[in-house]
């Protein structure tokens, strides 16, 4: 079990369970300011609950003195003097308990913040332990949208647990015990079935409405994905004409929200009615007593009126029951998915005691390595190969080879089946993720930028880097004159996933960034592939520059990004077919001259067709130039 699993529950169909492994939260260790507010929160709860019992007290003394009943001359002996005390007396006790409660809620608004904060806190820190296979599976809306309804969960039920449930029970107790002392046990049994019904009727209520609260939930949750996944990719919408069906599809899931959304408020209505009636009758079977003692000369019209504000005040703590039962039951529902993102177990983990790794030199090795997405498939069969230290060893082969497998595995995003990575000789998996990847850069093919500056994406490599340093990194990425071009330099914003920018532009940005990070380890995942020949080759000299006296594992489509590499392997459904030097391998006239001669050849054509392109448009202006004259 994890940390994790200890923490939170995740079963909603055991609130109370929950509750209890959220009280470390109300209650946070090593802050005494939070557990201090915490306690005068309490001691200004139940004041106010005190005060509040006096309220309908000073009503029926007024009434009383009002009528000429009231029985305290000996206290208040001017008549009128004594009603106008009493009246004043009643409005300032109203008063003072409001203030109470709002004293009540500033002191603990801090300490569920806090709750709200730990908790979003560490959802967030453990999506990031989880593994990429978990992250490619799952959809970014929907887990955003969990999570937002999560964190709001948490703070309903932190909330209306502590200022609430308890005081709520407390109250009733204490009108019990009135009821009891001054007009007798009928009284306290009628309280009793009013408020055994109007909860029971509450609870099969709100667990019929919790269904249809999780319908919604899954509606929203669907119709949020799309709506994201559908402007995360604005261009492809566009390329193909398809908004109409873009906006279909979002409609058709916001048609189901709407529906149990609807739902939602229909049987809010119903349980609002249901709780009045219930309510209403209790009432007014305890002012039938009450009205037929007073007409026996057993009560005064200040009783009638004192068990009438009496009720009145018992009615709002048990609407708060009815609310906080369904705040809590909805919040548990809000919170159960993301209680169950929390559960998820890390696919990769590091070891009881795992050291950080220590580099010496960065030489890698791959010895007998079996992997798999799949059991069912198998990617790479046996695969073992060294890069020694300082040396380039390239990675080349069709597609579906493993190649981009190899760089995940050293990144360790997935732990290899069977055999050994080791980095100067440490088993990768014996030594701690964050040491692992601190020493290792990586330029990917599709380069995907935060929504912040330039300045920020570059800093990205080590954010404690100084402005001078970032502006360095650029230059030797050959990206420096480029940015201090724009308008705003470094502080120009990439757009979202540094769409703003081009594709080279954003390479040299990655190329930049991993410059700052200076690793000794190096990976060039096909970094050059989705670019034009003229920008590969631009990109190509700076990766040189950056490979430079580094380990450096290239894995690469196009050949020609690889010929001075110390050694090619070419992979081929997960095994080494051949390895050797560029000259070798031609030489062999294997696999990798095959593929060298197809990509030449289509190089040669694409070299013809823009040389046919230029010389068309050297043509037209010929042709133009006497007419311009």
């Amino acid at each position: 079990m994890t940390d994790r699993k200890k923490t939170v529950s995740a079963d909603s169909s055991n609130p109370m369970e929950t509750l209890v492994n959220l009280w470390p939260y109300m209650w946070p260790h090593g802050r005494r300011d939070l557990k201090q507010r915490v306690i005068w929160a309490t001691v200004f709860l139940f004041l106010a609950k005190v005060i509040l019992l006096g309220v309908p007290y000073f009503f029926k003394w007024a009434t009383d003195a009002l009528n000429g009943r009231l029985d305290m001359q000996g206290i208040l002996p001017v008549f009128m003097l004594g009603a106008v005390v009493l009246v004043i007396a009643y409005n300032l006790t109203r008063i003072l308990q409001v203030g109470l409660n709002q004293l009540r809620d500033a002191m603990f608004a801090s300490v569920g913040q806090y709750a709200v904060r730990q908790l979003a806190y560490k959802t967030f820190v453990h999506m990031h332990k989880l593994s990429l296979r978990f992250h490619l599976e799952r959809k970014t809306g929907g887990l955003s949208r969990i999570i937002e309804r999560g964190t709001k969960g948490i703070e309903t039920i932190v909330r209306f647990t502590i200022l609430n449930s308890v005081p709520t029970f407390v109250e009733f107790l204490l009108t019990a015990v009135i009821f009891w002392l001054t007009y007798g046990l009928s009284y306290v049994a009628v309280t009793a079935i009013t408020v055994w019904a109007y909860v029971w009727f509450t609870v099969r209520a709100s667990d019929w409405r919790i269904a249809i609260r999780r319908s919604m939930n899954d509606s929203d949750t669907d119709a949020n994905t799309k709506a994201i996944d559908s402007l995360l990719n604005f261009e492809t919408v566009k390329y193909f004409g398809n908004e109409e069906m873009e906006a279909r599809r979002f409609d058709t899931s916001m048609e189901r929200y709407e529906k149990s959304a609807t739902q939602v408020w229909t049987s809010l209505g119903w349980l609002n009615f249901g709780q009045g009636v219930i309510f209403g009758l209790g009432m007014t079977a305890m002012m039938v007593m009450s009205a037929l003692a007073v007409q026996r000369g057993e009560q005064t019209i200040g009783d009638f009126v004192f068990i009438n504000a009496l009720l009145l005040q018992l009615s709002v703590p048990l609407n708060f029951i009815g609310f906080v039962y369904r705040e809590i039951r909805q919040g548990l529902t809000d919170i159960e998915q993301m209680f169950e993102l929390l559960e998820v177990e890390a696919e990769v983990l590091d070891k009881p005691g795992a050291a950080p790794l220590k580099i010496a030199r960065g030489s890698i090795a791959f010895r007998d390595v079996h992997f798999a997405y799949d059991a069912d498939r198998p990617i790479l069969k046996g695969l073992s190969f060294e890069v020694p230290a300082g040396k380039t060893v390239a990675i080349v082969g069709p597609s579906g080879a493993g190649k981009s497998t190899i760089s995940r595995l050293l990144y360790r995003f997935y732990d290899v089946q069977s055999g050994t990575i080791t980095i100067d000789g440490q088993d990768i998996r014996d030594v701690t993720q964050t040491s692992l990847r601190s020493v290792i850069g990586m330029v990917p093919q599709d380069t995907v930028l935060f929504n912040d500056t330039i300045a920020y994406n570059v800093r990205y490599g080590r954010p404690s880097a100084t402005d001078d340093e970032v502006r360095a990194a650029a230059e030797v990425a050959q990206i420096g004159t480029f940015i201090e071009s724009l308008p705003h330099g470094f502080e120009t914003m990439v757009g979202e996933r540094g769409l703003k920018l081009s594709g080279g532009e954003k390479q040299r940005v990655a190329i930049a960034r991993t410059i700052l990070k200076a690793p000794p380890i190096l990976i060039l995942d096909e970094a050059t592939s989705a670019l034009d020949t003229t920008t590969e080759h631009e990109i190509q000299t700076a990766l040189d520059v950056v490979s430079e006296n580094r380990t450096t594992l290239v894995i690469a489509h196009r050949l020609s990004t690889v010929i001075n590499a110390d050694e090619i392997i070419v992979l081929r459904d997960g095994k080494i077919a051949e390895r050797g030097t560029h000259a070798a391998l031609l030489s062999a006239g294997g696999l990798y001259a095959s593929m060298w001669n197809r990509q030449r050849e289509a190089t040669q054509a694409e070299e013809q067709l823009r040389k046919v392109r230029e010389s068309d448009d050297l043509g037209v202006v010929e042709r133009g130039a006497p007419a311009a004259e």
